[in-house]
């Protein structure tokens, strides 16, 4: 699997992050006897309910599921551990400024796709998505929110039938003949951020990771042997939707403080991939 490279401060993101996981994990099994994840689940939190300021807010959408994919909980998948750990991160990693509570805690949201505030984050995220169903509100609002100059990642969502899935939802929203869907090449400014990417990371469920020995990161075998990135432009060449299939990026955020070789193999370079993304979002 590629590893991203960044001359002169690769060997102090590795330190940096080792040392903040090792702390939280510590800190976290003290408190709740479980490492990291404070809980699964849990409500979500609309806009309505959480103060923010003008700061990064990691706004997560939720949406109807119509189908089941194998480890996936729909909208919820990953949540809220991998928006929570990623605004952390975010916030340790770069300059950009990261909306907090009262109590440090990240102000990450759940929005859908018709909410009126979902113009107040520039950037939104969708998990499981080969199980979602749009209305035609959604599309409208979603069609509404990208061509304004909102940016969309979908990701955890694996095998052809999932990406069919998906494929015929985000063409409610974006008609094919208007908005191709394209592979991403590496020399892509996304994959050229503040690190270089060398490889289309393939990250599984640390589920998947512990099932197979660590031998595998494909999760549905022979039909997501290969991890796409793919993406949808508009008029002006600005990439507006990135589509991680056959991979779970997330995870590696959610599930960062869990086991020590995970986050080796799986961790950074779903950190790296993450604040790449975000980067090309809040800039373009």
């Amino acid at each position: 699997m590629a590893s991203p490279v960044l001359p002169r401060t690769w060997f102090r993101l590795i330190c940096g992050l080792l040392v903040a996981v090792l702390l939280a994990a510590g800190a976290a099994e003290a408190q709740w006897g479980g490492g990291w994840r404070r809980w699964r689940g849990g409500p979500p939190r609309f806009p309505s309910e959480v103060a923010t300021d003008r700061s990064f807010v990691f706004a997560r959408v939720m949406f109807e599921s119509v189908r089941r994919e194998p480890g996936g909980y729909g909208w919820s998948t990953d949540y809220p551990d991998a928006d929570y750990n990623f605004m952390i991160r975010l916030s340790e990693l770069t300059k950009t400024p990261v909306s907090f509570g009262q109590y440090r805690e990240p102000n990450h949201v759940v929005v859908r796709l018709t909410d009126p505030e979902i113009f107040d984050y520039p950037f939104i995220f969708m998990s499981d998505v080969g199980t979602a169903f749009l209305s035609d509100d959604e599309a409208v609002g979603l069609r509404r929110y990208l061509e304004q100059g909102g940016f969309l990642w979908v990701d955890d969502f694996w095998g052809p039938a999932a990406w069919d899935v998906w494929r015929g939802e985000i063409h409610k929203a974006l008609p094919f003949s208007q908005y191709p869907i394209v592979d991403l090449p590496l020399s892509h400014p996304i994959f050229r951020g503040m690190f270089d990417m060398e490889g289309y990371p393939q990250i599984p469920s640390i589920q998947h990771w512990r099932r197979s020995g660590g031998s595998t990161t494909s999760e549905r075998g022979r039909r997501s042997e290969q991890p796409h990135y793919r993406g949808i432009t508009d008029e002006r060449g600005r990439l507006m939707v990135l589509m991680t299939h056959n991979t779970d990026v997330a995870d590696g955020w959610e599930r960062e403080g869990e086991d020590t070789e995970y986050f080796l193999a799986y961790s950074i370079d779903a950190y790296s991939i993450g604040i790449n993304v975000l980067m090309y979002a809040m800039t373009h």
